[in-house]
């Protein structure tokens, strides 16, 4: 049973107390809460020991009902190479650990010797110290959360970093098994990437499914970990991913992912004549004569790169869709697929995409909006529903500019 979780906003754990219509006993509680923001310092000792006290009241019902412990440490990003310190690195082991102890019920063998040796403690009739049996190993162990505003940017590196240690698992590894295995979406930075290779050694020497062997704590790192910026292409559906021209432009990461396909939206691939030799000219399709400028359309090709991306999953592989942000022509393409294939109107599909891109903003400029809402009318019409829009240009536009708004430096 997983008792390191994450979830997708920080205010979730509020709306938890006020949920309505769930059985009190499907409503998700936590032990402990750790969040993760640009401001937060690294915990120290002292710290850990006030939030272990705490816990130890809840086992003996001294806290409040309902009252969690809150932790906070720093955000992806916020521990930047060259310059972080001893501190920063010692800090970040011993969170991982510490975390380990509580959602594993692993007992400080420190603490355990001192409460044996306190001076309070209770003696027979003979004058020796009572013998108890130590039961704090049987604790199943505290359901902890790491939470963060987004619920997967500023979260990331604490969520890498633990899972490196707690598995053992080398900075390449991690990436992508918790994207894989765990079916986590997240956001990281080029400097987590840089931070955690470099600490790599001391987080697997440490973990407590380390071997011993030496090998273990430098494997060799794949090709593709040294061409990666710490994000990955987002994924939209099982079987269509949306990304930018450097994660095309990296076909090793593509094949670990379980992409096969590419689809190219105005932006060519530059691979070396090396990679290309898996790939064969099927597996990808260019749209030529489409740049981000607002004139060229992109409608003429819905259709073919819809049936593209359909081909790739009747074949059990997926699809990167690509333009050279993954902002605009192939978030376009993406939107046009969700409303195919979920039958979801053009807001609907919109925001479905938009939240699925994580830390990019989609932003199809204007043109690209009006064919998707023509699209929006065909597939109405496919499907035998009303040709009704369910918002039109204006609120659209409007509602837009407000989800943006807080992004913007003007908001």
């Amino acid at each position: 049973r997983d008792r390191f979780e994450r979830l997708a906003r920080t205010n979730a754990r509020s709306k938890y107390s006020r949920t309505r219509g769930l059985a009190e006993d499907d409503v998700p509680t936590f032990d402990i809460m750790i969040e993760a923001s640009d401001i937060a310092q690294i915990p120290d000792s002292r710290t850990y020991d006030v939030l272990e006290d705490l816990l130890e009241g809840r086992t003996q019902i001294e806290m409040a009902e309902g009252a969690v412990p809150q932790l906070e440490f720093p955000g992806s990003g916020a521990i930047m190479p060259p310059t972080w310190s001893q501190n920063e690195v010692d800090g970040l082991v011993e969170a991982c650990s510490w975390i380990y102890r509580q959602a594993n019920g692993v007992v400080d063998d420190r603490k355990r010797r001192d409460s044996k040796m306190s001076l309070g403690a209770e003696v027979d009739s003979d004058g020796d110290s009572a013998m108890h049996l130590d039961d704090s190993s049987e604790i199943d162990g505290w359901k902890i959360l790491v939470h963060c505003t987004d619920g997967y940017t500023e979260s990331s590196l604490l969520a890498l970093a633990y899972f490196m240690y707690a598995e053992c698992l080398p900075v390449h590894d991690a990436w992508l098994k918790l994207h894989m295995d765990k079916k986590r979406n997240f956001f990281a930075y080029s400097s987590d990437v840089a931070l955690l290779k470099a600490i790599q050694p001391r987080l697997l020497q440490a973990s407590p499914k380390h071997t011993g062997a030496i090998t273990q704590l430098c494997p060799l790192a794949p090709a593709w970990l040294e061409r990666m910026d710490g994000s990955l292409p987002s994924r939209i559906m099982p079987y269509m991913y949306l990304g930018n021209l450097g994660h095309a432009n990296n076909p090793g990461l593509l094949k670990e992912l379980g992409i096969g396909q590419v689809l190219s939206v105005g932006e060519p691939l530059s691979w070396e004549e090396n990679a290309t030799g898996e790939w064969l000219p099927e597996k990808m399709l260019f749209v030529d004569k489409v740049q981000d400028n607002g004139v060229d359309p992109l409608w003429n090709e819905f259709s073919r790169c819809l049936e593209f991306i359909d081909k790739g999953r009747r074949n059990g592989t997926a699809t990167l869709v690509h333009c050279r942000v993954g902002v605009s022509r192939s978030a376009t393409i993406c939107i046009a697929e969700v409303m195919n294939e979920l039958g979801l109107s053009f807001p609907r599909a919109y925001c479905f995409v938009r939240a699925r891109r994580l830390n990019v903003i989609i932003q199809p400029h204007l043109r690209f909006t009006y064919e998707l809402l023509k699209w929006e009318e065909l597939q109405c019409e496919k499907r035998g529903k009303p040709m009704k829009r369910e918002l039109e240009w204006a609120t659209i536009a409007r509602e837009i500019a407000a989800m943006n708004k807080p992004y913007s430096r003007q908001g």
